[in-house]
């Protein structure tokens, strides 16, 4: 058996094949007619570009808008006037083609991956997927055709790029298998999107494996089961007939409202990056969007947003959503993550550094233009505006008055928005969590941010392996604080929301709901499977359980006892 991050659920049981890394090795050269060699650079790119946007339909075609999005995503990267300016510079001091275009983009591969943060590291898995693409251009080296995978095919790639995605059919391959990628990696993302299961970051799967040869995929556990025997492969194809048969009933709860076996009525609503995520949250049957991350309007760029740009993002969202609420938090940005153009100082600890609400207040200029943005498209629908990273009352208070200035200019310059709007405060550390009664006297709503509280309250990276093991939402001293956070909400009378991932996790639901949580924010494809999960809970139960969760002393403890009653 091997063993990996199970990243896409499901099981898959077929025969290997495996997909080697092209070989992109030349020579650096000298040229002397750079005019011609920037020329074939150029015509490399017409082709990409070319290649890449019929990449992009089929993805459309087969497996939906968002994930076609990241691979349109691709050209903006090399289309990008720096990139391709600095590309060209090097050219003209000689250098050839293939060593400019992987040199700018090693550049800003190194940028990326520098940043410690896990989205923003994700950005380099981009470039890295259109350096390789452009130089199997210039070098002449065809691509692998995927395409032609037989039925019941599981994939072994070392990392699974959105450019290979266009080739997968989906009833062709029944599993996936990586060397690379995490929970929020393109290859998990793209994984969940085709409803293939999957297991990534298996070491040295592309040595241990053989074409042809027959393994089981469990994309729940991260088992990679290799030889497995009649009775073990018997086994797990009941396993998957139950899911399977699971997910269908999962329909009977689209377009039901989410309540709790008792009767009490839930928010659910998605988070989303783009404006055209609002699309596919309603397509999932979510009731609006608790979190629209602001931030990736800022990435893949050489300038700011303009006020107009961002507005058309978020109002294109309002729009979408049909009068549903809209959350829209602020741009959390900073020392984690890296945009070349806001000139960032590299911080030591930048997860407790110049980062999102701090940054944003020391750059009114940029952060009203955001404001207004928002405040605009208010006009469109239920918007509500969320600040990041809030750790004292002081920043709520300047942050609302940006706001009441921004209303200000608007209101002179005869633009419509709502004067009402919500303000809130996303909760994610444990300092928003101690003074939660404080900020619920001047915030409209709280929504919990649990990947960060968890990060901050246990004082461990969760991408760092040797702290891992305390970072989970169910140790005692987590959900003390998120019963705090809620319960000064309920008591100062506004809505409480979890906008983390331990909103979707079926252990974590009956706790929130005896806390009195109102909303629940959950990626696109957990709508269904969370609103099931509230059905099966009366508030009563839901007490009873964590009554006894919250008398218990470790994280083990509680979630052994979870496991027997969910």
């Amino acid at each position: 058996m091997m063993k990996g991050l199970g990243a896409s659920e499901g099981y898959g049981i077929g025969r290997v094949l495996l997909i080697s890394e092209k070989n992109l090795e030349y020579t650096p050269k000298e040229v002397a007619d750079t005019e011609a060699e920037i020329m074939r650079f150029r015509a490399s790119i017409d082709k990409f570009t070319k290649d890449t946007l019929a990449q992009a339909e089929a993805v459309r075609a087969s497996v939906g808008p968002k994930e076609a999005a990241i691979l349109e995503g691709h050209i903006s990267i090399i289309d990008d006037p720096f990139m391709r300016g600095e590309i060209e510079n090097l050219i003209n001091a000689h250098q050839c083609a293939e060593s400019a275009v992987e040199q700018m983009c090693q550049m800003f591969i190194d940028m990326f991956m520098a940043s410690g943060d896990e989205l923003t590291m994700q950005r380099a898995a981009d470039v890295r997927d259109v350096r390789d693409s452009v130089l199997s251009i210039l070098l002449g080296v065809n691509e692998v055709k995927i395409s032609d995978a037989p039925e019941g095919t599981v994939l072994v790639v070392k990392e699974l790029t959105p450019s290979m995605t266009a080739g997968i059919k989906k009833d062709n391959i029944v599993g996936i298998i990586t060397e690379t990628g995490s929970q929020t990696s393109h290859s998990a993302i793209l994984a969940r999107a085709m409803e293939i299961p999957a297991v990534l970051s298996v070491p040295n799967a592309l040595a241990q494996l053989s074409t042809s040869e027959q393994v089981i995929v469990d994309g729940f556990t991260g088992d990679v089961i290799t030889a497995p025997s009649a009775e073990v492969i018997e086994e797990y194809s009941a396993k998957r007939e139950t899911y399977l048969r699971e997910k269908r009933e999962l329909e009977l709860y689209r377009g039901k409202p989410t309540v709790s076996a008792s009767g009490e009525t839930y928010e659910l609503c998605c988070n989303i990056g783009t404006p055209k995520d609002a699309g596919k949250a309603m397509e999932k049957d979510g009731e609006g969007v608790g979190l629209f991350r602001t931030e990736f309007l800022f990435m893949d760029r050489s300038t700011l947003p303009t006020e107009d740009e961002q507005f058309d993002a978020y109002k294109t969202a309002a729009v979408v959503l049909k009068g549903k609420p809209l959350i829209i938090r602020t741009l959390d940005i900073g020392g984690d993550k890296e945009i070349p153009y806001l000139g960032l100082e590299k911080e030591e600890n930048p997860f407790m550094g110049f980062r999102a609400i701090r940054y944003c207040l020391k750059n009114r200029d940029m952060f009203k233009s955001q404001i207004k943005a928002i405040l605009r498209a208010s006009a469109f629908g239920d918007v509500r505006i969320m600040f990041p990273l809030i750790t004292a009352v002081e920043e709520l208070r300047e942050g609302k008055a940006l706001v009441e200035e921004a209303k200000s200019d608007l209101r002179a310059s005869g633009i419509d928005f709502n004067e009402n709007i919500p303000v809130g405060v996303m909760t994610e550390t444990s300092a928003s969590g101690v003074i939660a009664d404080l900020l619920a006297k001047e915030a409209d709503f709280f929504s919990i941010g649990t990947n960060d509280l968890t990060g901050y309250t246990m004082a461990c990276d969760r991408g760092n392996s040797n702290v891992g093991y305390l970072y989970s939402p169910f140790q005692p001293s987590v959900l003390r604080l998120i019963k705090s956070i809620i319960e000064n909400g309920v008591k100062a009378g506004i809505p409480v929301g979890m906008c983390g991932e331990a909103a979707a996790n079926p252990m974590m639901v009956p706790l929130l709901m005896s806390f009195g949580l109102t909303e629940f924010s959950v990626s696109a494809v957990s709508v269904l499977k969370v609103r099931k999960t509230i059905a099966k809970w009366t508030k009563a139960e839901a007490d009873e359980v964590t009554a006894k969760v919250m008398a218990m002393t470790t994280e083990k403890e509680i979630t052994d006892y979870l496991k027997t009653v969910v």
